[in-house]
């Protein structure tokens, strides 16, 4: 792959600069429709990664092999760490050389979107980092904001790019049916779009999601990592469904944050003007923390991470797969409580746990590390 300094003119000429998503008709899908592909970023970073992230290694690769069962998996990896990685997985897996600063690719591959003529283009969000140097969790962020811009260049898709509007992946939700779900203590929080409004933001967002109502969560579980994400907190599971964590345990981390959502979805409606209906997951039985011999290598790059910290440890960071759920799992008591309650939820989907405490001790989870691809309409000709 050429650098930007080879070629600059390459990485360019699949920009889009003078139209939106919404003009063109284009839209983000559900994550419940059919899926073409699940994209990852293969972690490495010592400062994030306990023990020179061997243990992440190992469950990135379980979490991508359950994935494969269901999906294409693409897995994109910094130079460095090619082979190894090849190495590491099944070779139905695809490997792919690509700079990144780590390994979240929910918010750093492109947003995909489609139009009903069986196209694929992307929407190349302004990434910071979550916070950039107001509180981004670390730096530089350069080769991720890139990334976007590099894989739709070496899929060869046009993308549209939000300079000036910063946003992740994991900030939002769709139906896929004119329906966006957030939160404020995200989208309006100081390090992102500090010179937009509410209403500034949402026209935003349905102008590059091509939408047509934004629900506000007020705010999500981590406000220290990634500023209340919503795909720690609820995601849709069909129109006019949400399914949203819940505990009734006043002395959980959760209880506030999730209490709140619950009463604020059961009084939503839709973009088509449907009530939701929201269906409860309950929150791990005991608090995820930081292990005491947390072995990592601390640098002034990222956020410190120590001992007895409090993880967002969500099983509500969910993966819905084409046939199949992938659900965290934390060795907790509320494990298969989980899985049963995400089973009622999905009657027709399997159901998959994975063991991910070693992800979620680098500060996120199965939604966070994956992005899908989102399959497009085969026409036919005459």
């Amino acid at each position: 792959m050429l650098s930007d300094e080879q070629n600059p003119l390459e990485t360019s000429k699949n920009l889009i600069t003078n139209s939106t998503p919404a003009d063109d008709g284009f839209y983000m899908p559900a994550e419940f429709a059919p899926i073409e592909k699940i994209w990852m970023i293969w972690p490495y970073r010592t400062d994030n990664w306990r023990q020179n992230a061997i243990p992440a290694k190992h469950t990135y690769a379980a979490v991508a092999t359950t994935i494969s069962r269901f999906c294409k998996v693409a897995v994109l990896v910094t130079p460095d760490d090619y082979q190894a990685c090849r190495d590491s997985l099944h070779d139905t897996i695809e490997v792919t050389a690509m700079p990144s600063n780590d390994a979240w690719a929910r918010d750093i591959v492109p947003t995909f979107l489609i139009n009903d003529s069986g196209e694929l283009r992307a929407c190349d969000w302004t990434f910071n980092a979550w916070g950039g140097d107001y509180d981004g969790l670390y730096s530089p962020w350069n080769d991720d904001d890139k990334l976007a811009e590099r894989l739709c260049e070496h899929l060869g898709i046009k993308r549209y790019r939000t300079d000036g509007f910063v946003m992740e992946g994991g900030a939002f939700h769709v139906d896929g049916e004119g329906t966006v779900l957030t939160t404020r203590m995200c989208l309006l929080s100081p390090g992102r779009n500090p010179h937009l409004d509410e209403n500034q933001i949402e026209d935003t967002l349905k102008a590059y999601l091509n939408a047509k109502k934004v629900l506000w969560i007020d705010y999500g579980i981590d406000p220290d990592e990634t500023t209340g994400h919503i795909d720690d907190l609820a995601c849709f599971a069909r129109p006019g469904e949400v399914v949203c964590l819940y505990t009734n345990d006043p002395e959980h981390p959760f209880f506030a944050a999730t209490q709140n959502a619950y009463q604020q979805l059961l009084n939503m409606t839709d973009a088509k003007g449907r009530r939701l209906t929201v269906h409860k997951l309950c929150c791990t039985k005991y608090p995820v923390t930081l292990p005491d011999n947390y072995d990592i290598v601390q640098s002034n790059d990222t956020k410190a991470r120590l001992p007895g910290d409090i993880c967002i440890a969500s099983y509500a960071n969910f993966l819905i797969c084409n046939d199949a759920i992938i659900v965290p799992q934390y060795d907790d008591i509320n494990d298969d409580l989980a899985i049963k309650q995400l089973e009622k939820v999905f009657p027709k989907h399997q159901v998959v746990g994975v063991r991910t405490k070693e992800i979620v001790f680098g500060g996120g989870n199965i939604h966070c590390i994956t992005q899908q691809q989102p399959a497009v309409k085969k026409l036919t000709t005459v």
